[in-house]
């Protein structure tokens, strides 16, 4: 199957469809759609069919409609967006200043956690600790009108926070997936909350242990890190000596795959094309993994040893080089590379001074933007690991416990603080530029979610905060 687009002067010229346009919004509006094509693509039964923008076997109308009713290049439905990047790819949502003060649209009172909202269409799925359970909530994104809610699972706490969810959901059409910290894992209908298949990482022979002895990683700290769906697939990092990655029939669980048996990491695992091959990146507590999406084949592994095994920062993929962190060894640079008819993972650098705690950063020109050690934001070449620039200022908190949600629009980068100001700047190879600052929350730990230049968040760290939506776009 074949899904393209006519691009032939008759149809996008000066007396096609979209008759009227000069040159340059032409080419916007083009790219705009090669993207969401994209994101179709994921949609469809067959994930891997051709797309393209030049080639058309759907009249324009009816891949309008099939782009509406399928996705918004505008959501943010899971972790960091919806490529699991930080990165808005819609041109038409990059915004290159903030307003003087924050117009918040809406909000309402948020239970303990750390698990950030995502949105899509009209629903901001958020989850929170209620009466010590965890709790999967469903908004209104326009008004915030609380439409259900359901028990994910009991709380658990540690020293690291409040009882409360640490894990960021994920909105999938009619589906949601939620993930809680002790690893009960359940897929619901969106409409009304329903159950439609569920299970628990101990199925796969994984044991939660909780902030006792050595116990290294998310059996210690909780499944932090976010399922993610694929087509009609839907990847968790379950961590049992059954599978430390499995794949599931997204609209039944039934299992399709499970692949070695890692304890799981922090991270949240994305897919990515890395050497000419599609795979799924996962950051684990011994180290970063490829894996074939298809049938879980072990592609590459590269070992990542560090006490109690905090590796938090989602990679990032610049090119053939996963970029990982650790607040222990640094920031790494692995190069994947292809071996005859393998494919091989070897270390191109190191940087300490640029290590990333537990802010995950965002790749812009073919560098690393992120929060470094020392509190300070920082952009490394991710060619050579090389320190381009570092910039002070941007964040208060002390060193140990500073974060920061990065969101890439373009050239410029939005982030939230710890302290709830938000900063965008232009990050330039050569130096950070501010365009802008405004205070919208109260201290968080929040990666937020930016959808139609609406930016939804929650702050609270200890404590119960608030869930709002604050309006950047004019």
């Amino acid at each position: 199957m074949a899904l393209s687009l006519h691009s032939e002067p008759g149809r996008f010229g000066p007396r096609g469809a979209l008759g009227g346009v000069n040159v340059t919004t032409f080419a916007r509006r083009k790219a705009r759609i090669a993207t969401r094509l994209d994101r179709v693509r994921r949609c469809l039964p067959n994930p891997h069919v051709n797309l393209s923008a030049k080639t058309c076997l759907l009249t324009p109308i009816v891949l309008a409609l099939v782009v509406a009713n399928n996705v918004s290049g505008a959501d943010w439905p899971r972790w960091r967006g919806p490529e699991n990047t930080g990165a808005v790819a819609d041109r038409s949502q990059w915004i290159e200043k903030l307003p003087a003060e924050a117009k918040v649209l809406w909000k309402v009172p948020a239970g303990p956690g750390f698990s950030s909202p995502v949105v899509e269409g009209d629903h901001v799925l958020f989850l929170d600790n209620q009466d010590d359970k965890e709790t999967i909530h469903l908004f209104s994104a326009k008004d915030g009108a609380r439409r259900w809610k359901e028990t994910l699972d009991s709380t658990f706490k540690d020293s690291q926070g409040p009882r409360g969810p640490r894990c960021t959901p994920v909105l999938d059409g009619s589906l949601l997936f939620a993930q809680s910290s002790q690893g009960e894992f359940q897929c619901r209908q969106v409409a009304d909350g329903k159950l439609v298949w569920r299970t628990n990482f101990s199925d796969f022979g994984a044991k939660f242990i909780g902030e006792k002895g050595t116990a290294p990683g998310a059996v210690r700290h909780g499944n932090n890190g976010s399922p993610l769906v694929d087509g009609d697939r839907v990847f968790v990092q379950v961590g049992g000596t059954n599978g430390s990655v499995v794949c599931f029939q997204k609209k039944t669980g039934k299992v399709v795959w499970a692949s070695e048996s890692d304890v799981p990491g922090y991270a949240a695992p994305f897919i990515a094309t890395v050497a000419g091959v599609r795979q799924l990146v996962s950051f684990t507590a011994d180290g970063v993994i490829g894996l074939d999406v298809k049938g879980g084949k072990l592609l590459w592994r590269f070992p990542v040893k560090t006490a109690f095994a905090r590796h938090v920062t989602t990679p990032v993929v610049v090119g053939d080089m996963v970029v990982v962190s650790s607040h222990q060894v640094g920031l790494i640079g692995i190069k994947v590379s292809k071996d005859g008819a393998s494919l091989k993972a070897e270390q191109a650098w190191l940087n300490k001074d640029g290590a990333m705690n537990f802010s995950s950063p965002v790749a812009v020109d073919g560098h690393i933007v992120g929060l470094g050690p020392k509190k300070d934001i920082v952009c490394v070449d991710a060619a050579t690991g090389k320190l381009a620039w570092s910039q002070q200022g941007l964040v208060a908190s002390s060193a140990d416990k500073a974060h920061a949600g990065f969101i890439r629009l373009g050239g410029n980068v939005l982030m939230l603080s710890d302290s709830g100001e938000l900063v965008l700047f232009k990050a330039d190879p050569k130096a950070l530029a501010e365009l802008g600052r405004v205070q919208v929350c109260s201290a968080n730990w929040c990666n937020p979610a930016f959808a139609n230049g609406v930016l939804f968040l929650r702050d609270g760290i200890k404590a119960g905060g608030e869930l709002m939506a604050v309006a950047l776009a004019p």
